[in-house]
Protein backbone atom coordinates (compact mmCIF):
# COMPACT_ATOMS: atom_id res chain seq x y z
CA UNK A 1 0.00 0.00 0.00
CA UNK A 2 1.08 3.57 -0.47
CA UNK A 3 3.16 5.20 2.27
CA UNK A 4 1.21 6.62 5.17
CA UNK A 5 -1.90 4.50 4.76
CA UNK A 6 -3.40 2.49 7.61
CA UNK A 7 -4.41 -1.13 6.93
CA UNK A 8 -8.17 -1.60 7.08
CA UNK A 9 -9.57 -3.61 9.97
CA UNK A 10 -12.01 -6.53 9.88
CA UNK A 11 -15.10 -4.34 10.31
CA UNK A 12 -14.10 -2.14 7.35
CA UNK A 13 -13.27 -5.19 5.25
CA UNK A 14 -16.63 -6.78 6.00
CA UNK A 15 -18.37 -3.55 5.02
CA UNK A 16 -16.39 -3.44 1.76
CA UNK A 17 -17.26 -7.09 1.07
CA UNK A 18 -20.96 -6.45 1.70
CA UNK A 19 -20.93 -3.49 -0.68
CA UNK A 20 -19.01 -5.39 -3.34
CA UNK A 21 -21.44 -8.32 -3.51
CA UNK A 22 -23.69 -6.42 -5.91
CA UNK A 23 -20.94 -4.75 -7.96
CA UNK A 24 -19.26 -5.59 -11.25
CA UNK A 25 -15.54 -6.12 -11.76
CA UNK A 26 -14.63 -2.48 -12.44
CA UNK A 27 -16.57 -1.26 -9.41
CA UNK A 28 -15.01 -3.96 -7.23
CA UNK A 29 -11.55 -2.85 -8.37
CA UNK A 30 -12.37 0.67 -7.23
CA UNK A 31 -13.79 -0.62 -3.94
CA UNK A 32 -10.67 -2.69 -3.22
CA UNK A 33 -8.41 0.17 -4.26
CA UNK A 34 -10.21 2.42 -1.78
CA UNK A 35 -9.51 -0.18 0.91
CA UNK A 36 -5.84 -0.14 -0.10
CA UNK A 37 -5.73 3.67 0.06
CA UNK A 38 -8.03 4.71 2.92
CA UNK A 39 -9.10 8.32 2.60
CA UNK A 40 -8.31 8.66 -1.11
CA UNK A 41 -11.06 10.22 -3.21
CA UNK A 42 -12.62 8.56 -6.23
CA UNK A 43 -11.11 11.04 -8.69
CA UNK A 44 -7.63 10.45 -7.26
CA UNK A 45 -8.03 6.68 -7.51
CA UNK A 46 -9.24 6.86 -11.11
CA UNK A 47 -6.36 9.11 -12.14
CA UNK A 48 -3.48 6.78 -11.18
CA UNK A 49 -1.77 4.59 -13.82
CA UNK A 50 -3.29 1.13 -14.09
CA UNK A 51 -0.10 -0.53 -12.86
CA UNK A 52 -0.07 1.65 -9.76
CA UNK A 53 -3.58 0.51 -8.90
CA UNK A 54 -2.57 -3.11 -9.44
CA UNK A 55 0.50 -2.60 -7.24
CA UNK A 56 -1.75 -1.22 -4.49
CA UNK A 57 -4.01 -4.27 -4.77
CA UNK A 58 -1.04 -6.66 -4.61
CA UNK A 59 0.16 -4.80 -1.50
CA UNK A 60 -3.30 -5.01 0.07
CA UNK A 61 -3.41 -8.71 -0.70
CA UNK A 62 -0.02 -9.29 0.93
CA UNK A 63 -1.05 -7.36 4.04
CA UNK A 64 -4.23 -9.44 4.39
CA UNK A 65 -3.27 -12.92 3.22
CA UNK A 66 0.52 -13.09 2.94
CA UNK A 67 3.13 -13.37 0.20
CA UNK A 68 2.09 -16.71 -1.30
CA UNK A 69 -0.74 -17.02 -3.81
CA UNK A 70 -2.16 -20.36 -4.92
CA UNK A 71 -2.85 -20.13 -8.65
CA UNK A 72 -5.02 -22.54 -10.64
CA UNK A 73 -5.21 -22.64 -14.41
CA UNK A 74 -5.71 -25.08 -17.27
CA UNK A 75 -3.20 -26.14 -19.92
CA UNK A 76 -4.12 -24.58 -23.24
CA UNK A 77 -2.79 -27.62 -25.11
CA UNK A 78 -4.01 -30.71 -23.26
CA UNK A 79 -6.50 -29.30 -20.77
CA UNK A 80 -4.59 -30.55 -17.72
CA UNK A 81 -5.56 -28.75 -14.50
CA UNK A 82 -2.51 -26.98 -13.06
CA UNK A 83 -2.03 -25.62 -9.55
CA UNK A 84 1.04 -23.93 -8.12
CA UNK A 85 2.17 -21.45 -5.45
CA UNK A 86 3.31 -18.01 -6.56
CA UNK A 87 5.53 -15.72 -4.50
CA UNK A 88 4.11 -12.21 -4.96
CA UNK A 89 7.17 -10.47 -3.53
CA UNK A 90 8.42 -9.73 -7.05
CA UNK A 91 5.00 -8.60 -8.29
CA UNK A 92 3.45 -5.19 -7.96
CA UNK A 93 6.30 -2.96 -9.14
CA UNK A 94 5.15 0.63 -9.44
CA UNK A 95 5.85 2.74 -12.54
CA UNK A 96 8.54 5.32 -11.86
CA UNK A 97 7.29 8.89 -11.85
CA UNK A 98 9.70 9.78 -14.64
CA UNK A 99 8.26 7.06 -16.88
CA UNK A 100 4.77 8.50 -17.00
CA UNK A 101 5.47 10.68 -20.05
CA UNK A 102 6.90 8.56 -22.86
CA UNK A 103 7.97 9.16 -26.45
CA UNK A 104 7.99 7.11 -29.63
CA UNK A 105 9.67 8.21 -32.88
CA UNK A 106 9.05 6.07 -35.96
CA UNK A 107 9.45 7.11 -39.60
CA UNK A 108 7.95 10.61 -39.81
CA UNK A 109 5.91 10.23 -36.60
CA UNK A 110 6.77 11.51 -33.11
CA UNK A 111 4.25 10.72 -30.39
CA UNK A 112 4.45 11.76 -26.75
CA UNK A 113 2.03 9.97 -24.45
CA UNK A 114 1.31 9.23 -20.80
CA UNK A 115 0.61 5.91 -19.14
CA UNK A 116 -3.07 4.84 -19.21
CA UNK A 117 -4.97 5.54 -16.03
CA UNK A 118 -7.76 3.55 -14.41
CA UNK A 119 -10.26 5.98 -15.97
CA UNK A 120 -8.71 5.46 -19.42
CA UNK A 121 -9.04 1.70 -19.01
CA UNK A 122 -12.70 2.02 -18.03
CA UNK A 123 -13.40 4.17 -21.10
CA UNK A 124 -11.67 1.66 -23.37
CA UNK A 125 -13.79 -1.10 -21.87
CA UNK A 126 -16.78 0.18 -23.85
CA UNK A 127 -15.02 -0.54 -27.16
CA UNK A 128 -16.47 -3.12 -29.55
CA UNK A 129 -13.18 -5.03 -29.98
CA UNK A 130 -9.74 -5.37 -28.41
CA UNK A 131 -8.20 -3.53 -31.37
CA UNK A 132 -10.63 -0.65 -30.93
CA UNK A 133 -9.96 -0.59 -27.18
CA UNK A 134 -6.21 -0.42 -27.77
CA UNK A 135 -6.65 2.43 -30.24
CA UNK A 136 -8.84 4.33 -27.80
CA UNK A 137 -6.17 3.97 -25.13
CA UNK A 138 -3.40 5.12 -27.47
CA UNK A 139 -5.26 8.15 -28.80
CA UNK A 140 -6.74 9.05 -25.41
CA UNK A 141 -3.32 9.01 -23.71
CA UNK A 142 -1.46 10.93 -26.43
CA UNK A 143 -0.19 14.27 -25.20
CA UNK A 144 1.30 15.41 -28.50
CA UNK A 145 1.59 13.89 -31.98
CA UNK A 146 3.65 15.15 -34.90
CA UNK A 147 3.66 13.82 -38.44
CA UNK A 148 6.48 15.19 -40.56
CA UNK A 149 6.93 17.91 -37.94
CA UNK A 150 3.28 19.00 -38.20
CA UNK A 151 0.89 18.63 -35.24
CA UNK A 152 -1.89 16.04 -35.57
CA UNK A 153 -5.07 16.73 -33.61
CA UNK A 154 -6.62 14.10 -31.34
CA UNK A 155 -9.64 13.92 -33.64
CA UNK A 156 -7.48 12.97 -36.65
CA UNK A 157 -5.00 10.79 -34.79
CA UNK A 158 -7.16 7.65 -34.67
CA UNK A 159 -7.57 7.66 -38.46
CA UNK A 160 -3.98 8.59 -39.35
CA UNK A 161 -1.79 6.78 -36.82
CA UNK A 162 -0.16 3.74 -38.49
CA UNK A 163 -0.65 0.37 -36.83
CA UNK A 164 3.12 -0.10 -36.40
CA UNK A 165 3.40 3.17 -34.44
CA UNK A 166 0.38 2.24 -32.36
CA UNK A 167 2.01 -1.12 -31.60
CA UNK A 168 5.27 0.56 -30.54
CA UNK A 169 3.36 2.86 -28.21
CA UNK A 170 1.56 -0.10 -26.65
CA UNK A 171 4.85 -1.99 -26.19
CA UNK A 172 6.63 0.98 -24.63
CA UNK A 173 3.76 1.60 -22.22
CA UNK A 174 3.85 -2.08 -21.19
CA UNK A 175 7.59 -1.87 -20.54
CA UNK A 176 7.18 1.26 -18.41
CA UNK A 177 4.23 -0.14 -16.45
CA UNK A 178 4.68 -3.95 -16.29
CA UNK A 179 2.24 -4.46 -13.42
CA UNK A 180 -0.65 -3.12 -15.51
CA UNK A 181 -0.98 -6.64 -16.94
CA UNK A 182 0.70 -9.55 -15.17
CA UNK A 183 0.95 -12.58 -17.47
CA UNK A 184 2.43 -15.90 -16.35
CA UNK A 185 4.01 -18.55 -18.58
CA UNK A 186 3.14 -21.87 -16.96
CA UNK A 187 4.77 -25.12 -18.13
CA UNK A 188 2.34 -28.04 -18.09
CA UNK A 189 3.68 -31.03 -16.09
CA UNK A 190 1.69 -33.42 -18.29
CA UNK A 191 2.59 -32.33 -21.84
CA UNK A 192 5.38 -29.80 -21.27
CA UNK A 193 3.71 -27.05 -23.28
CA UNK A 194 3.66 -23.49 -21.90
CA UNK A 195 0.37 -21.72 -21.25
CA UNK A 196 0.03 -17.97 -20.88
CA UNK A 197 -2.24 -17.08 -17.97
CA UNK A 198 -3.20 -13.55 -16.99
CA UNK A 199 -3.18 -12.92 -13.25
CA UNK A 200 -6.21 -10.75 -12.50
CA UNK A 201 -5.49 -9.44 -9.00
CA UNK A 202 -8.97 -7.93 -8.61
CA UNK A 203 -10.73 -11.26 -9.21
CA UNK A 204 -8.18 -13.20 -7.17
CA UNK A 205 -8.33 -10.83 -4.20
CA UNK A 206 -12.12 -10.63 -4.30
CA UNK A 207 -12.41 -14.44 -4.21
CA UNK A 208 -10.14 -14.55 -1.16
CA UNK A 209 -12.00 -11.70 0.53
CA UNK A 210 -15.34 -13.41 -0.09
CA UNK A 211 -14.08 -16.65 1.48
CA UNK A 212 -12.56 -14.77 4.43
CA UNK A 213 -15.76 -12.76 5.05
CA UNK A 214 -17.97 -15.84 5.11
CA UNK A 215 -15.59 -17.57 7.55
CA UNK A 216 -15.56 -14.50 9.81
CA UNK A 217 -19.35 -14.24 9.79
CA UNK A 218 -19.54 -17.88 10.83
CA UNK A 219 -17.11 -17.14 13.68
CA UNK A 220 -19.31 -14.21 14.73
CA UNK A 221 -22.41 -16.40 14.68
CA UNK A 222 -20.80 -19.14 16.80
CA UNK A 223 -19.27 -16.78 19.36
CA UNK A 224 -22.37 -14.61 19.60
CA UNK A 225 -24.46 -17.73 20.20
CA UNK A 226 -22.05 -19.08 22.82
CA UNK A 227 -21.22 -15.88 24.70
CA UNK A 228 -23.82 -13.33 23.70
CA UNK A 229 -21.17 -10.92 22.39
CA UNK A 230 -21.93 -8.34 19.73
CA UNK A 231 -20.36 -8.36 16.26
CA UNK A 232 -18.12 -5.34 17.02
CA UNK A 233 -16.89 -7.05 20.21
CA UNK A 234 -16.02 -10.22 18.31
CA UNK A 235 -14.34 -8.39 15.42
CA UNK A 236 -12.23 -6.48 17.95
CA UNK A 237 -10.64 -9.76 19.06
CA UNK A 238 -7.37 -10.77 17.41
CA UNK A 239 -7.62 -13.82 15.10
CA UNK A 240 -5.62 -15.84 17.66
CA UNK A 241 -7.95 -15.04 20.55
CA UNK A 242 -11.02 -15.58 18.36
CA UNK A 243 -9.73 -19.02 17.36
CA UNK A 244 -9.02 -19.87 20.98
CA UNK A 245 -12.58 -18.99 22.06
CA UNK A 246 -13.93 -21.07 19.16
CA UNK A 247 -11.86 -24.04 20.36
CA UNK A 248 -13.31 -23.59 23.86
CA UNK A 249 -16.82 -23.65 22.37
CA UNK A 250 -16.01 -26.88 20.55
CA UNK A 251 -14.44 -28.46 23.62
CA UNK A 252 -17.48 -27.57 25.65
Amino acid sequence: MSPGTTPVGPAELLAAWETGLSLGTAERSLLLHRAARPGAGTDALLSVPVGEREADLFALRRSLFGERMQVRTECGSCGEAMEFDLDTGALGARPAAGDRLLRVAEDDWVVEFRLPTVADLAAAGAAASSADARRRLVTGCTVRALRGGEPVTAERLAALLPERVERLITEKAAEADPTAEVTLNVACPACGEATRAELDITSYLWTELDSWARDVLLDVHLLATAYGWSEPDILALSPTRRRYYLELCTDG
